[in-house]
Parts: structure tokens; C-alpha cells; sequence
């Protein structure tokens, strides 16, 4: 986490210059050197699904309470779900330009479709914050995780776990959806991992990231390969790795082979401590949620210096160079490590993931 107490630190050091008045300095996208707004600002929030719990469970309550902190209470946050879909995000989306939102956090269901609108709120003269996912169009900013990053992560744990016998193991690859770009990234950090290292045999995209769907590939794999000849399965994210799990169950396997995972589901952590799941990928959500915050708040107040201080990294995108950016770092998760991820960061308690159920795994690995 020393690349993440770099930004807190950068951060802070902007705040004191501001208290300071000192603000000169030219900002990313269309920030200025003299503060645009006060705190009465509106931060409009598009947010792609529901699927995952971590959207409504984390991402919006705690950008909401850090633009109130950050404004005195007196900035507020317009939250709308597109629940995977991406004609109603599109439309969310106008509706927040029309309501004159001061800046916009956007995390895409389909990031190609809503160019358009990205481009309308540039032309309305609203920042757009690509948040989580890189949207497509002029967009000032992106605060997510380190995609690439997270893939190498879980190929890495995957061959690991495969040991000696990795280079002869038949894999399956569930990668994420085709109309996420960071599925891509995940699928190529995996890849510059698994390469020359396994023998992939099969290989599956996501729609919509849905786990009915993931199960679907995973049914077809399994009539493809065999089961016992499946001896680890690429997962790029949990809720498909509950799906593959649950296929593999289903067709009769005594053992499950190694499983990756993404974003450290209750379901995901329980799995892992009960050895079903191998690993998974913890990113801090609270950490990206309150950077994001920082930067919307900044960005419409033209704090320049406070600005580009969190938005030190640079990435390209389909539509953009060198855009202004903070790549949050992520942990592999395994049953080693629980207590100091998602315990210490409150995402849940060992009550919330020892329950009934998994109480003697969690005394085997001391969780308790």
C-alpha cells in the first residue's frame, strides 16, 4: 500500500496548500486556478449493476459521506444504477445533464455506448470522472484499480497452486464481459501469466458478466474436456467463480480444482475458507470510493495542485492518451490473509463470514 500513502500524503500536502491559499498551478482536463464552485456542489453518481452487492453496499454510500465530509454538508450526491443495462445508463445519464449535475462519476455498463453521452456532458461543460471502468469520449479523469495488475495476480496464484505438474494442466478460461474494458485488461495480465506456463484448452468470455452464463460455458467445458481432466479454472471474477464451482459440483467432482476470483465476495471469502475457491482479488473499495470523491470535489472546485495530485498515474485508452489517473493497488486473497484485507478494512467481520456453516473451517485456519 506505499503507492496509496503516496496519494494520501500528496493529498493532504494539497489541502494544506489550499488552506494556505495557495493554489496556483495548471490542473488536468478543464480545471482552473481559482475555485469554480463552494460547497454547494451536486456530484452525479452512475453506477453499471446490481449483480454485485459492493455498488450499493459500498461505492455510493461512501463517495455520498465523503463529498458531505469534504463540503461541510453541504454537497450531495445524485445516485442512479443501470442495472447491467446499458440503454438505461445512457439515459440516466442524460437526465443528470439536464438536471445541471456540476460533475459526473461514471462507471460504464457498456463503455463504447455511452461515448456518446460522455461527450454531451463535456460539451455541457461537466467533468467526467471515468470511475472504476474507463469510459470511452472525453473524459478528465480515471480512478480505478490496477487491471492489468489484477489478472497477473490471478494467474499467478493459479500456476502457483498447480505446482510442478502447471505446463502439462489443461486450464479453462472465464474471462469477464467483451463490453467491459477492464475485463480485457484482466484477461491480458492473466494471460502474460498463464502463457507457455499451463495449456489452456478452453476459453470463455461472460456476457454481461452474468453467472448464469458463466455456468452455461463451464457446463460446456466440462462436456469438452472432461471433468477430470480440468485441473484449474481462470476465473476473472467471483460471482463466475461461484458458477464454474457450482457447475463443477453439479457434474459430480469430489474435489474442486483451483478456482481465481475478483473482488472478495462474502460468498467468495466463505469459499475460500472452506477451500472450494482458491484465491480472490481484494481491492479496497473504500479506498478507490473516497479517492473518487477527493477527485470530483477538487475538480469542480478547481483545486489544481489537490487534483493532480491524486491523479499522478497516466493511462491510454480507445479515446485518450495520457489520461490524468490513480491505479489503486490490489492484494491476492487467500485463507492466509483474511484477517489483514477484509477484516482490518471492515469489510465484514468474522462473524458475517464464520457463520454455521463454515465455523470448523474458520478454526482450522484460526479465523475466529
Amino acid at each position: 500500500m506505499r503507492r496509496t500513502a503516496i496519494a494520501l500524503a500528496a493529498s493532504a500536502a494539497a489541502v494544506s496548500l489550499a488552506a494556505c491559499g495557495v493554489m496556483d498551478g495548471v490542473g488536468g482536463g478543464s480545471s482552473s486556478a481559482s475555485p469554480k464552485k463552494g460547497d454547494d456542489i451536486t456530484v452525479g453518481l452512475l453506477l453499471p449493476e446490481k449483480e454485485n452487492p459492493r455498488y450499493d453496499k459500498f461505492d455510493y454510500p461512501i463517495i455520498r459521506d465523503q463529498v458531505r465530509s469534504l463540503t461541510h454538508d453541504k454537497g450531495k450526491v445524485v445516485y442512479e444504477n443501470a442495472d447491467a443495462d446499458a440503454a438505461k445508463q445512457s439515459e440516466q445519464l442524460d437526465q443528470m445533464i439536464a438536471d445541471k449535475v456540476d460533475v459526473l462519476l461514471v462507471d460504464p455498463v457498456d463503455a463504447k455506448s455511452l461515448k456518446a453521452g460522455v461527450t454531451k456532458a463535456n460539451e455541457a461543460g461537466i467533468p467526467v470522472i471515468a470511475y472504476d471502468r474507463l469510459a470511452q469520449g472525453p473524459i478528465d479523469a480515471y480512478i480505478s484499480f490496477d487491471n492489468q495488475l489484477v489478472g497477473q495476480v490471478q494467474g499467478r496464484a493459479l500456476v502457483e497452486a498447480l505446482g510442478s505438474k502447471a505446463e502439462t494442466s489443461k486450464v479453462v478460461m472465464m474471462n469477464g464481459s467483451v463490453t467491459d474494458p477492464n475485463a480485457a485488461q484482466f484477461k491480458e495480465g492473466a494471460l502474460s501469466e498463464l502463457q507457455g506456463k499451463v495449456n489452456i484448452v478452453k476459453t470463455y468470455d461472460t456476457k454481461d458478466w452474468k453467472p448464469e452464463n458463466a455456468k452455461a460455458n463451464m457446463v460446456q467445458a466440462i462436456q469438452a474436456v472432461g471433468l477430470s481432466n480440468i485441473a484449474g479454472v481462470y476465473s476473472a471474477n467471483d460471482d463466475v467463480a461461484g458458477a464454474v464451482i457450482e457447475a463443477m459440483k453439479e457434474a459430480g467432482i469430489s474435489k474442486v480444482p483451483p478456482v481465481t476470483g475478483q473482488d472478495a465476495s462474502l460468498a467468495a471469502v466463505q469459499r475460500i475458507v472452506s477451500g472450494e475457491q482458491y484465491m480472490s482479488v481484494y481491492k479496497s473499495y473504500p479506498e478507490e470510493a473516497n479517492n473518487a470523491a477527493e477527485m470530483a470535489v477538487a475538480k469542480v472546485q478547481g483545486r489544481s495542485i489537490e487534483f493532480d495530485a491524486l491523479t499522478r498515474d497516466k493511462v491510454d485508452g480507445p479515446t485518450g492518451q495520457k489520461i490524468p489517473s490513480m491505479l489503486v493497488p490490489v492484494v491476492a486473497l487467500t485463507k492466509d490473509n483474511i484477517k489483514d484485507t477484509v477484516i482490518q478494512d471492515d469489510i465484514y467481520t468474522v462473524g458475517d463470514i464464520c457463520t454455521p456453516k463454515y465455523k470448523a473451517a474458520c478454526t482450522l485456519i484460526g479465523l475466529k
